[in-house]
């Protein structure tokens, strides 16, 4: 099968001379006219009409929702603002409702939260071998805005940055437990395998099972978002929001209540996912300050975190994503840089590489049956409820802001190499990472001086005070006093830092959504947004702090899939009908001299 690469001759082109667009446009191959928001070509092809209408006329050009779209913002922040009220007045309410909503979604949607990704990630494989990995997301002669480098701080900054940081050590240690503490087993594969002892067989699968909840699976959902947004935003000429997803199925309706309803679920996903990353970032850096001021690290002290974490959040936002963010984004992998050394060089150096390979190569070997595997006894589902599909609702929520960041700094990159890159680079830095912290925890449990799991750390997490865990293990690397503060200091910089590109990036992603894809929204929006996620972090934390947060995250995640899902839907319809397009247009007989068919007394005279 020919590969659907657009053909700058072809007659569905929009630069094609008129004889061939007429031939198109007779041939049912349209084009949308034109160029993108920044001035450049469209590549735009296929048979449908994707049609972008002048959005100012579909947004406010005065007052103070100037530049946004007035229906979705206010019953965006409607919303927030009723929850926000509701949760804060009658806390100990809201955690009974927060929990009762949650043990209804894990029962109801378990099993379909681990079919969804596994099917999102078996997509994902299919076109990167397929014809369409070549297409451009853009004009065939567009290139990328960022380096490689560049672009890889910023999908990691923007991904996972304070979720490594809290549970990098935390759970490779949870998962190496047997004490089965919380009611049950810390870690069934392992138990499945008959790795029931704490030895480095058992310690090598708690390892792989960390890498399985932060690895290909949870990628491939901002694989297929963020490539689903930039191919119709880039490609296809429709705005950068959710909503365009899905013309190949509504067509023009996008524009209407269907496409509003679809974005603001997206707004609300990116609200909830970001604020409980912040709620556990903000609880883990106030145990950090406890450590090295004697601040008391409870709640009050994380509504103040909140607090400041945000305006600097805001401060980043406004600036944009070539400056405040991007510079950050580089600041961060250079400070993880120097944290990860200390570790690399402090821990057990030759112990860790070895590991590290060991389980790479362990969790290639059982990805695919841990990612289909469905637990077959209460406790089992139990486990799983809590940790697997508690972190598929994770990326599920927080997919529309990381895909749309990720489409947002993607432009120009082919398909092929955009899944290649999402899907392989920030997941091999994070095992890294993730075996430099989680291992560093588990050399120092598997030589305790009283035996296997008999150290402070194991103490620290049966007593579920995960964001102290990062700090012990710091602390047992350097012997030197002021090396263990500088290093607590640096860790505290991250998690602050790691934040603030996850917060910045997310209020650029709302108000694009919320003003109809328009890439440079107003600053005061931004600052709004800003405001809206600390508060919601912060009332969470109030009503019920971390249980609080994951349980308004798994709601928040239901309704974001059934979108991402259509919007998959809308993509492979479109890659369909580009490739029926360009098989039409090539099948089309070519005119002028050379196309002229020869007579036959030319040829006989030849």
């Amino acid at each position: 099968m020919t590969p659907p690469q657009p053909d700058p001759a072809s007659p569905d082109i929009a630069s094609t001379k008129n004889a061939s667009t007429k031939n198109a446009t007779d041939n049912n191959t349209t084009s949308n006219n034109t160029t993108t928001s920044d001035g450049s070509a469209a590549a735009v092809v296929g048979s449908q009409r994707y049609h972008s209408p002048d959005l100012s006329l579909r947004v406010e050009t005065s007052g103070p929702l100037k530049g946004m779209h007035k229906g979705m913002t206010l019953t965006s922040a409607g919303l927030l603002l009723l929850f926000v009220l509701a949760t804060g007045l009658a806390p100990e309410l809201s955690s009974s409702l927060f929990g009762a909503a949650r043990a209804w979604i894990e029962s109801t949607f378990g099993t379909y939260y681990l079919v969804t990704i596994v099917g999102l990630i078996g997509l994902c494989i299919a076109l990167v071998f397929s014809p369409w990995g070549k297409l451009r997301l853009g004009a065939p002669d567009s290139r990328p805005e960022f380096s490689r480098f560049t672009w890889i701080s910023m999908l990691l900054s923007a991904g996972v940055g304070i979720g490594i940081l809290f549970f990098g050590v935390a759970e490779p240690m949870f998962y190496f437990d047997n004490s089965g503490g919380f009611g049950y087993p810390n870690n069934p594969h392992a138990d499945l395998a008959g790795h029931m002892a704490m030895d480095h067989a058992r310690a090598v699968d708690a390892l792989k099972l960390a890498f399985f909840h932060w690895g290909l699976h949870g990628w491939a959902v901002y694989v297929i978002v963020g490539m689903t947004l930039a191919y119709f935003a880039y490609r296809r000429n429709l705005p950068l929001a959710l909503r365009s997803a899905l013309y190949p199925l509504i067509g023009d309706r996008i524009y209407g209540p269907i496409g509003h309803a679809v974005d603001i679920m997206g707004v609300l996903g990116c609200v909830f996912g970001i604020a409980t990353s912040l709620g556990l970032g903000v609880s883990q850096i106030a145990v950090g300050l406890n450590r090295l001021t004697g601040i008391d690290s409870g709640i009050g002290t994380q509504v103040v975190l909140i607090a400041i974490i945000s305006v600097i959040s805001i401060a980043s936002a406004v600036s944009g994503v070539q400056r405040g963010i991007r510079i950050i984004s580089e600041l961060n992998v250079g400070v993880s840089v120097i944290v990860v050394g200390s570790f690399l060089i402090g821990g057990p150096t030759l112990w860790l590489i070895s590991m590290f390979g060991e389980t790479v190569v362990s969790y290639v070997r059982d990805v695919i049956p841990m990612g289909l595997w469905v637990a077959s006894t209460p406790v089992e589902r139990d486990w799983q409820d809590a940790w697997t599909i508690f972190y598929w609702a994770w990326w599920l929520a927080w997919a529309p802001f990381i895909g749309l960041f990720i489409a947002r700094i993607s432009k120009g990159r082919t398909l092929r190499e955009f899944i290649l890159g999402v899907l392989i680079a920030p997941p091999l830095i994070i095992f890294i990472w993730q075996t430099l912290f989680g291992g560093t925890a588990l050399h120092q449990e598997l030589n305790a001086a009283m035996g296997p799991g008999t150290g402070q750390l194991m103490g620290m997490i049966r007593d579920w005070n995960l964001p102290e865990a990062l700090f012990a293990t710091a602390d047992a690397l350097v012997s030197n006093d002021i090396l263990s503060t500088v290093l607590t200091s640096l860790l505290i910089f991250l998690l602050i830092s790691w934040f603030v590109t996850s917060s910045d990036s997310s209020t650029l992603v709302i108000t694009t959504i919320l003003s109809m894809g328009d890439e440079d929204p107003l600053p005061r929006h931004r600052i709004f947004w800003g405001v809206c996620i600390g508060s919601v972090a912060a009332v969470l934390l109030m009503a019920g702090g971390l249980k609080a947060l994951q349980t308004v995250l798994m709601a928040a995640a239901l309704p974001v899939s059934f979108v991402i899902l259509a919007m998959t839907l809308g993509l492979l319809v479109a890659l369909v009908d580009e490739s029926r397009s360009m098989i039409t247009s090539r099948r089309q007989p070519k005119t002028g001299p050379q196309a002229t068919p020869r007579t036959v007394s030319q040829t006989n005279a030849g």
